[in-house]
C-alpha cells in the first residue's frame, strides 16, 4: 500500500489552509501536518482521484502551489523519523519516538505516529497536553474523542485516570492508538473506531476533544450529555476567530468556558457546567 504525498504551499495560509484540509478530508485523505506556509497532506495513492471538485484550488484571491511525490509502504517509517523530532511539554512531559533517547522526565511517551494526526507538535496537541498536565486527572474516567495517536488518552493515564475511552473515526488512527497504548504501557484504556454515536449510555470526568470546529459544534450537546455535573470538557483545533461560535455553543447546553492557552491563532479550551 502506497501513499501520494502532497506538499501545499499557500498564502495567505489561513483561512485558506482550513479549508483546503476540510476539503481534501472530503475526498480521502488520511493524514495532515501543518506547517510553515502551508501543509504536508496524505492520501493512499489507490484512493486519489485528482483535485477537480476542491473549490479553494480555483479561488483568485489564494495562491496555492504543489508539488507531490509517492511514498512506499516500506518506505514510510524513514520518513517519518526524518521529520519527527521529540517535544518537551513543560518539565514534566516528553513525547518522542522510539528511536529518540529517554530522557529524566516525570511523565515518558513514546509515540510511533504514522499517518495518524497528534504526535504533540501540531498547537491544538500540544495545548491539550498542557491542560492535561495542569488539570486533576486522580481517578477520573476520561473521554479522548478524536484521539489521532493516542497521546492524551496515554497522558491522562499517566496522570492517574482509571477509566479512559479512547474513539477515533479513522482506521489508521484506531490502530495505531492500539499500538500506542501498548507501547507505554498503559492498561486502562479501550480504544473504539467510530464517531459521537458511540456515546449512548456514557459518563465521564473529563472529556478531551480536539477535532475540528464545525465537529466539535455539531457534538457539543453530546459532550454535555455523558460530561458529568462536576466534570469539565477540554475543547481544541478551532481559531481564535471561532471562540465566540464555541462558546456559544457550549453556552446553550449549560456549559461555561473557563480557561483557554492560544497559540499561533490556534485556541485549547475549557469547559465546565454553571
Amino acid at each position: 500500500m502506497n501513499y501520494l504525498e502532497f506538499n501545499f504551499r499557500i498564502a495567505p495560509v489561513q483561512p485558506a489552509g482550513e479549508i483546503l484540509i476540510a476539503e481534501l478530508s472530503q475526498l480521502g485523505f488520511e493524514s495532515f501536518v501543518e506547517q510553515e506556509g502551508g501543509v504536508l497532506t496524505y492520501i493512499k495513492s489507490e484512493d486519489f482521484v485528482g483535485f477537480d471538485s476542491v473549490h479553494i484550488l480555483k479561488n483568485p484571491d489564494v495562491e496555492i502551489t504543489w508539488s507531490s511525490k509517492e511514498i512506499v509502504q516500506q518506505n514510510w517509517n524513514a520518513e517519518w523519523e526524518r521529520n519527527f523530532k521529540p517535544i518537551r511539554v513543560g518539565d514534566e512531559c516528553m513525547v518522542r519516538a522510539p528511536f529518540h533517547p529517554k530522557e529524566n522526565v516525570k511523565y515518558d511517551i513514546v509515540i510511533e505516529p504514522k499517518m495518524s494526526f497528534g504526535t504533540g507538535h501540531h498547537e491544538t496537541t500540544y495545548m491539550m497536553l498542557q491542560h492535561v498536565l495542569k488539570n486533576d486527572f486522580s481517578d477520573k474516567t476520561v473521554l479522548d474523542m478524536g484521539c489521532g495517536t493516542g497521546v492524551l488518552a496515554i497522558l491522562a493515564e499517566k496522570r492517574g485516570a482509571k477509566v479512559i475511552d479512547a474513539i477515533d473515526i479513522d482506521p489508521w488512527c484506531y490502530e495505531n492508538t492500539q499500538e500506542n497504548i501498548s507501547r507505554n504501557g498503559c492498561e486502562h484504556i479501550l480504544v473504539f473506531q467510530g464517531d459521537s454515536s458511540l456515546l449512548t449510555n456514557r459518563q465521564y470526568d473529563v472529556v478531551l476533544a480536539n477535532i475540528n470546529k464545525n465537529i466539535l459544534i455539531q457534538d457539543i450537546p453530546i459532550y454535555a450529555k455523558i460530561l458529568s455535573g462536576d466534570g469539565l470538557l477540554f475543547l481544541s483545533g478551532f481559531y481564535k476567530s471561532d471562540i465566540e461560535a464555541i462558546n456559544e455553543k457550549c453556552a446553550s447546553v449549560g456549559l461555561n468556558f473557563t480557561k483557554s492557552y492560544e497559540e499561533n491563532d490556534w485556541v485549547a479550551s475549557v469547559h465546565r457546567f454553571y
